[in-house]
């Protein structure tokens, strides 16, 4: 049933009519997805994740991504890893269940009817994590949803 809640689809990050990368996120954790170029070894790749900042490129070139994130990470628990030929970079938020509008501070924002529905999908997760027994995924909101970090008391941390 949670399964039905995940992001349903990537959000992109266009700069100069290019994608530079494509994310999603769920309560806990902001995903960034980026295509490698061809031919450049594995090894050549580098990422260094800071509490609200990222360095993505290869080795001995300037950074490929060299940003602000739009809110903290958690460093111990976020990492990255090459797969089929896409770097994926896993940010824990410090604050679960906070609604990033884009991972990267003052870019890329979703706008404000993107935002609410990823609010809503978070705040449906949430109610799924806190009651496993119930199926919230034909769930909907109608008018303004909740923060899902502070809705009743907020989010628990058991």
């Amino acid at each position: 049933m949670a399964e039905k809640l995940a992001p349903e689809k990537r959000h992109d990050f266009v700069h100069n009519g290019q994608k530079v990368f494509e994310w999603d996120q769920t309560l806990e954790e902001v995903n960034l997805y980026i295509n490698l170029p061809p031919n450049v070894h594995p090894k050549s790749f580098h990422c260094k994740i800071q509490s609200k900042h990222v360095e993505v490129g290869i080795k001995g070139n300037p950074p490929y991504l060299n940003h602000d994130l739009s809110a903290p990470v958690k460093t111990d628990c976020s990492f990255w890893t090459l797969e089929d030929d896409i770097m994926h970079i896993t940010l824990q938020k410090r604050e679960k269940g906070q609604t990033w509008a884009s991972p990267i501070l003052g870019q890329g924002q979703l706008d404000p009817y993107a935002t609410d529905l990823e609010q809503k999908r978070l705040m449906l997760q949430r109610f799924q994590e806190e009651n496993p027994g119930f199926d919230f995924s034909q769930a909907q909101f109608t008018g303004n949803c909740p923060d899902p970090r502070s809705f009743m008391g907020g989010i628990r941390s058991d």
